[in-house]
């Protein structure tokens, strides 16, 4: 018998909505997650901690963990506290950093994660990838997909407004990132798995094209349903492609060139991404992704980040470094320092300031 289908890595519960958290206790109560209720809960000093009182009495049986940062120091450190529990599964609960720390020890021990994200910072809250500081800067690590995503938009809109909006520049970069793979396809032959990039496609399309704000929670889960699509698109195709391309190069390029004075993931990714179109030529798709990132109070032009032309020049020429192996559109116009010049002045006068 031929087999016709194929299995697709997503978790076994999504619950996006108002008052999500109430019902924690509910799906972490299923037999396939915990059938001991014995829980192991990474939290920050921060939002996290916040929700412990309000949470916990519906948990009698988990262990709360207070996790300091997003390293991998911090990572492995939760690991071994977590190793002698005999825990059911592991609950992330706070921002991404922390969400990415209960990723990695949660795989380290070999138990499932929950992740309760209380911000929509960027499409790493269902992907199976953490991305955590090391020693030589900055690392992805390979993990499973959570077994549960809970997001509760009250809670969301009580996180700062400007993780919230990194999460739309995270989200709409899918476009610039699939126009990367389909020419990758074209140019070298890459592999294109078309249902992950269906995914993601229209996880950035869908937020791109809503004419809500994030005062709405109907734009909110939008926004959080395409980030939660743009995880299992990656799991899907088994790497960051859908979602990461020169987009995810220019950020991890400030990233590495300024790490003291990078931005927000996300707001770097979309910045990025409206960049990048206009390197492909794509004039009227990057203009109209400017205007859209600027009414969500986004940044279309590096100063207003706080880098300088010469700043983001310099990141533009060293981003395809960042990546070995990925091509994108920068690795195929393959520009020098002042042929980036040129195309970003034309850029500036294009989408205004």
């Amino acid at each position: 018998m031929p087999v016709l289908t194929r299995l697709i890595p997503s978790p076994l519960v999504v619950d996006i909505r108002p008052g999500a958290l109430d019902d924690l206790a509910c799906v972490l109560a299923d037999e396939r997650i915990s059938h001991s209720g014995r829980l192991a809960v990474a939290v920050s000093g921060g939002s996290g901690a916040r929700l412990r009182e309000r949470i916990s009495p519906g948990m009698p049986g988990a262990t709360w963990y207070e996790v300091g940062g997003g390293t991998l120091d911090d990572a492995v450190r939760l690991a071994s506290a977590i190793k002698a529990g005999h825990y059911d599964a592991v609950v992330g609960l706070g921002g991404g950093k922390i969400i990415d720390c209960a990723k990695f020890a949660a795989a380290r021990v070999g138990l499932p994660l929950v992740a309760v994200p209380t911000n929509l910072a960027h499409d790493g809250l269902c992907s199976p990838v953490a991305t955590l500081d090391n020693d030589a800067g900055r690392g992805s690590y390979g993990v499973p997909n959570p077994i549960a995503v809970v997001i509760d938009l009250d809670v969301i809109r009580e996180a700062p407004v400007r993780f919230v909006r990194a999460g739309i520049g995270d989200a709409v970069s899918n476009i610039s990132a699939i126009a990367d793979w389909e020419l990758a396809n074209r140019v070298k032959g890459e592999r294109i798995d078309g249902l992950a990039a269906a995914m993601a496609r229209q996880a950035g399309e869908a937020v791109l094209r809503h004419p809500g704000g994030i005062g709405d929670n109907d734009f909110l889960q939008v926004l959080a349903e395409a980030l939660v699509l743009s995880g299992i698109a990656m799991s899907v195709s088994g790497d960051s492609r859908p979602s990461s391309g020169a987009c995810h190069e220019i950020n991890h390029a400030f990233d590495l060139l300024y790490p003291k004075r990078a931005a927000a993931h996300g707001e770097q990714c979309g910045l990025g991404a409206a960049f990048a179109m206009w390197l492909r030529g794509a004039h009227e798709e990057s203009a109209y992704m400017a205007e859209v990132l600027r009414r969500h109070g986004l940044p279309v032009l590096p100063d207003e980040i706080g880098f300088t032309t010469d700043e983001f020049v310099k990141a533009v020429e060293f981003a395809p470094e960042t990546r070995p192996g990925r091509y994108t559109i920068l690795e195929h116009l393959d520009l020098n320092t002042e042929q980036i010049k040129d195309i970003y002045a034309d850029y500036v006068k294009a989408i205004g300031s």
